[in-house]
């Protein structure tokens, strides 16, 4: 039996709300950078399961773009995560907000 495009759809749309719920009630910078991750990851398979029932490959090109995009976000957020623990002590979302101007 093979999986209809419904069940990679709604498997896609759990794993975002996941996402979107763990970044609105986390607060932990980490916790919520990884629910991040899953969003992104989500979208991605929204666009292969897509791309897989239309017969293109143009979806899967957005994916490998996604991809890119998300390594640059982890290497710029983890460095960003790294230097608020050396100044804060803290991965708190809350010790952060002191950063602004």
């Amino acid at each position: 039996m093979i999986p209809q495009l419904s069940w990679y759809l709604a498997l896609s749309a759990v794993l975002f709300t996941i996402g979107a719920v763990g970044v609105l009630i986390k607060r932990n910078v980490i916790s919520m950078f990884m629910c991040i991750e899953l969003m992104l990851n989500a979208v991605n398979l929204t666009f292969v399961a897509f791309s897989s029932f239309f017969r293109d490959v143009s979806g899967q090109l957005f994916v490998f773009i996604v991809m890119t995009v998300a390594a640059a976000e982890a290497a710029v957020g983890l460095g960003i995560i790294i230097s608020i623990f050396r100044n804060r002590e803290s991965l708190d979302v809350d010790d952060a907000s002191v950063l602004k101007l």
